[in-house]
């Protein structure tokens, strides 16, 4: 009940916030919840570069195991940096007063991030971030202005910028904004960043329903059980009403 009326506060907020900030064009993130390989990346990023400061509180290292295909002995050598036993929950250790007082707010948990802010968000998200030095950690977003998170994934990416190039507009040379490149320093090419992020993304989206692919399925089978019900309703009733008609 305390999970549900959290995420309906957050999506509250979410939407006043967007409503307020300027509309920027989403990319559309190439989610795949049967890529289990995917998936795997996306866990492997998100304890790598994302659970530093921020929790998934509301999931278990267990089920995201059990539905990623990772053996238990495996997962908890290579993912669970936090967890004492296979059940526990993704936690951090990060006293949260200190993260606040880093941050100027406590990053906020990220079971629910995909469902919150859409996973369309956040793809677009974590490939907008470009240097403004104006700011705290030198960093600033296009979708979130005035972000207050570090880039974290800049080693993958590199220095990113805002580019611009001089163009004619109606005859007058302009500098024209040409989207945001990086200067090469990362460890991953712009195609390699790109798939990077979509596996996190990916991961978070299923993390903020882990069961959406067995719902698809029982909706599915549920469908076809009332179509066959039907039939046999149907018949059922002309038998019935054969002597009335």
């Amino acid at each position: 009940m305390i999970r549900t009326l959290f995420t309906v506060l957050a999506l509250v907020a979410s939407s006043a916030a967007m409503a307020a900030a300027p509309a920027v064009h989403l990319d559309k993130a190439p989610i795949d919840l049967t890529d289990k390989e995917s998936l795997q990346r996306g866990a492997r990023m998100f304890q790598n570069y994302c659970l530093g400061c921020h929790q998934m509180q509301y999931q278990r290292y267990s089920r995201t195991f059990r539905d990623l295909g990772i053996p238990d002995d495996i997962g908890m050598e290579t993912l669970g940096f936090t967890a004492n036993k296979v059940g526990d929950h993704i936690k951090n250790a990060a006293p949260k007063a200190d993260l606040a007082n880093w941050f100027g707010a406590a990053p906020p948990d990220l079971t629910n991030v995909a469902r919150v802010r859409g996973p369309d968000w956040l793809y677009t998200y974590l490939r907008t971030f470009y240097a403004d030095p104006s700011r705290p950690f030198g960093v600033n977003n296009e979708v979130f202005p005035m972000v207050g998170m570090p880039h974290v994934l800049q080693e993958l990416q590199g220095i990113p910028y805002k580019a611009t190039e001089t163009r004619l507009v109606d005859g007058v040379p302009t500098e024209v904004d040409v989207g945001i490149k990086t200067d090469g320093s990362g460890e991953l090419s712009t195609e390699e960043y790109d798939r990077a992020v979509a596996d996190l993304v990916n991961y978070l989206e299923y993390t903020g329903e882990p069961s959406k692919l067995e719902s698809r399925s029982l909706g599915i089978k549920v469908l076809i059980f009332l179509g066959i019900f039907f039939i046999f309703a149907f018949l059922l009733k002309k038998e019935y009403w054969r002597d009335v008609h």
